[in-house]
């Protein structure tokens, strides 16, 4: 059983720690820090064997020159379509590759899912997905790079996965994502449910992540522009017209 462990960075970052029982070795997703990466070895006894990278963000890859220099023999697994701005990848990986990492029996497949930025990839065995900036628990990452439409394109392949597929994204953002999900769907029944669970959750300083998918179809916004009801409610066209709106609206939004 795989062993996934939240390493907070920054003011809301998540570095995810992958461990086995009974293993020396961890698989580390997206270190922004070093130093925090290293406490959490040292204090669990790992040794770095493998650091999965999602995208080329500062806060996603500033730790791995310092890693690759305690860890000499990592692998740092990466998307290929922007290998010339991650500098420490020594493997690239583009959309339908698999990776093994069979130090801790665990194999992931690789998407595209272009937006955020627009070489951005995500990792996949389920139940577990490591998808970074691209899919939030209720909310979606910004545009930088990418356009709508290859936002929602990523957004469709991701909730094609098994509703029981765990989001394991990368920031701590659900509370500031259900305020603005509250402004779109105000009478969303699951979505007040789920704004008291988080509330309750961040109360006690605990991590609302990882997200269950099936949940996030209920109260994600992003995830819900083929409703009908809602295309008509913002008087849009179609699921990519009502992902638009609601994502200007959304980098808009200061409440």
């Amino acid at each position: 059983m795989l062993q996934i462990t939240p390493i907070p960075a920054f003011e809301d970052n998540y570095i995810w720690a992958c461990c086995q029982p009974g293993s020396p070795f961890c698989l580390i997703v997206d270190p922004g820090d070093a130093d925090a990466v290293q406490h959490f070895l040292t204090t669990e006894n790992k040794i770095l064997h493998a650091i999965l990278v999602t995208h080329h963000h500062r806060d996603h890859i500033a730790g791995i020159a310092a890693l690759r220099r305690a860890f000499p023999e990592v692998r740092v697994i990466g998307p290929k379509a922007e290998v010339s701005r991650i500098a420490d990848l020594n493997e690239w990986v583009s959309d339908g590759d698999e990776v093994d990492i069979t130090k801790l029996d665990i194999r992931f497949k690789v998407s595209a899912v272009p937006g955020h930025t627009l070489g951005h990839i995500a990792f996949y065995s389920a139940p577990v997905l490591f998808c970074g900036d691209t899919l939030f628990s209720v909310g979606c990452g910004r545009l930088f790079e990418g356009s709508p439409q290859q936002m929602w394109q990523s957004l469709t392949l991701l909730q094609s996965l098994p509703d029981d597929t765990l989001v394991y994204c990368s920031h701590e953002y659900t509370l500031a994502n259900i305020r603005f999900a509250l402004t779109v769907e105000p009478n969303n029944q699951d979505l007040l449910e789920y704004a008291a669970l988080c509330q309750t959750l961040r109360q006690q300083s605990q991590p609302t992540l990882p997200a269950l998918l099936a949940k996030e179809k209920q109260v994600n916004p992003f995830l819900r522009c083929n409703n009908k009801d809602l295309q008509q409610a913002w008087r849009q066209g179609s699921a990519l017209e009502l992902f638009t709106a609601i994502r200007r609206a959304k980098d808009q939004f200061t409440g």
